[in-house]
C-alpha cells in the first residue's frame, strides 16, 4: 500500500495570460507536515486552493489516495481548509460553527456532539461552546477555525497562513500547539506561510516556491544547509553568497583566495557558495586548516545571545558574521573571516 496521501503531477495554472503555477510535481507522504514557503505572489496559496478544489488546474493531475480529484468540487473531497481570516460565522456560537460541516452532511446528533466535544477538547476550547466569535480573542477564534476543520476527520488538513493575524508571542505558542496536535493525530497537513521560522520549526518537508516554480523540496535541514539555488539560500534565514569560479577538481577561486569544495567543479564555470553567519569566525590571526578571508569590520548589532558583525572583503562584498561569545569579539579594524571549507555549500544551479 502506498505511503503517499497526495500527489501533484505536472500542475499548471493560468490567470488570463499569467502563468502562475508552472509544471509543479510534489509527492506528499501520509502523516507529514508539509509547508509551502515563498514570497508574496509566488503561487503557494493558489496551489493550496487547487488541492482544496477552489481552483482547477489548467493542466496536470491531483491524486488523493491514488484517485484523481482535480475536477471534483470541494465539498466532495475529504480535505478541510483553515483560512487566514478564520471565516467563522458571526451569527453562530462555537458549537454551531464547529458542527456546521457535520450537520450539512446529516450526521446523527449523537455523533455530532461527540466529535465536536473531541475537537473542542483537543483545541483547549472546553466550556466555550456557547460563545460567539465577537466574544473571543484572535487566538481563540483561530482555535475554533482549526477545530471546525479537524472535526471533519480530513485526509489532508490545509492551512492558509492561519497565524498571520496573531501577535508574535501568541503565534509562537499556537504553532507549537498545532504541530503537537498534528503529530498526535498523524494528520497529513499542508501549511502555507511566508515566514521562514514557521516553516523551519514546524515542517517535515518544505516546498520553496518563486514565481510559480518549485525551487526545492526537502527537509528543513536540507533546505537550510544544502540549498539548490541562490534564491533558496538567501530566502531561508541569512547567508553569505559568494560568486566563485571553478579551478578544476575540488577548488574554486574567490578574488585572490582559493577555496576547497566538497564537490568536484569544472574549470572556468561559475558557481555560488553559501556560508551561514553562524559558521564563520571573526579573528585577528588566520586559523590553521581553515579558509581565511581578509575583511574590514564596518558595523555591528547587539542581538542578545549574539553580536552580528557586518564586514567587507577586498572585493567590496559585505559579509555577515554571528559571534555567540560577545565578551571575546573583535570590535573594529582589520580581521579574518575564518571557516572550515566544509561549511561552504556549493550551489551549481544559478537559477534566479
Amino acid at each position: 500500500m502506498s505511503d503517499l496521501v497526495l500527489q501533484l503531477k505536472q500542475i499548471n495554472k493560468y490567470f488570463g495570460r499569467s502563468h502562475v503555477i508552472k509544471d509543479v510535481n510534489i509527492d506528499f507522504e501520509k502523516g507529514h507536515f508539509v509547508t509551502f514557503l515563498g514570497p508574496s505572489g509566488c503561487g503557494k496559496t493558489t496551489l493550496l486552493r487547487m488541492v482544496a478544489g477552489f481552483y482547477e488546474p489548467d493542466d496536470g493531475e491531483i491524486l488523493l489516495n491514488g484517485k484523481r480529484i482535480e475536477r471534483i468540487p470541494p465539498y466532495s473531497r475529504n480535505t478541510a481548509m483553515v483560512f487566514q481570516e478564520y471565516a467563522l460565522f458571526p451569527h453562530m456560537n462555537v458549537f454551531d460553527n464547529v458542527s456546521y460541516g457535520l450537520r450539512v452532511k446529516n450526521r446523527p446528533k449523537e455523533e455530532i456532539e461527540r466529535r465536536v466535544k473531541e475537537a473542542l477538547d483537543l483545541m483547549q476550547l472546553k466550556g466555550m461552546e456557547d460563545r460567539f466569535p465577537n466574544q473571543m480573542s484572535g487566538g481563540q477564534q483561530q482555535r475554533v477555525a482549526v477545530a471546525r476543520a479537524l472535526v471533519m476527520n480530513p485526509e489532508v488538513l490545509l492551512l492558509d497562513e492561519p497565524l498571520s493575524n496573531l501577535d508574535a508571542k501568541l503565534r509562537e505558542s499556537v504553532r507549537v500547539e498545532l504541530r503537537d496536535i498534528q503529530k498526535k493525530m498523524g494528520l497529513s497537513t499542508i501549511y502555507v506561510t511566508h515566514d521562514q521560522s514557521e516553516a523551519l520549526s514546524m515542517s517535515d518537508m518544505i516546498v520553496v516556491l518563486k514565481g510559480g516554480v518549485v525551487h526545492q523540496t526537502g527537509s528543513p535541514q536540507e533546505i537550510y544547509f544544502e540549498p539548490k539555488t541562490p534564491f533558496v539560500a538567501d530566502f531561508i534565514g541569512t547567508t553569505n553568497l559568494l560568486s566563485v569560479k571553478g579551478l578544476g577538481e575540488n577548488t574554486v577561486s574567490y578574488g585572490n583566495d582559493r577555496i576547497p569544495t566538497t564537490k568536484s567543479v569544472i574549470a572556468g564555470q561559475e558557481y555560488c557558495l553559501s556560508i551561514r553567519p553562524e559558521c564563520l569566525k571573526l579573528v585577528k590571526e588566520a586559523v590553521d586548516g581553515q579558509v581565511n578571508v581578509k575583511v574590514t569590520i564596518q558595523n555591528k548589532m547587539f542581538l542578545g545571545e549574539k553580536i552580528r558583525y557586518f564586514v567587507n572583503d577586498s572585493l567590496g562584498k559585505e559579509w555577515i558574521i554571528d559571534i555567540y561569545d560577545p565578551g571575546r569579539t573583535i570590535l573594529e579594524g582589520e580581521a579574518y573571516a575564518a571557516f572550515p571549507f566544509e561549511k561552504a555549500w556549493l550551489i551549481e544551479d544559478l537559477t534566479d
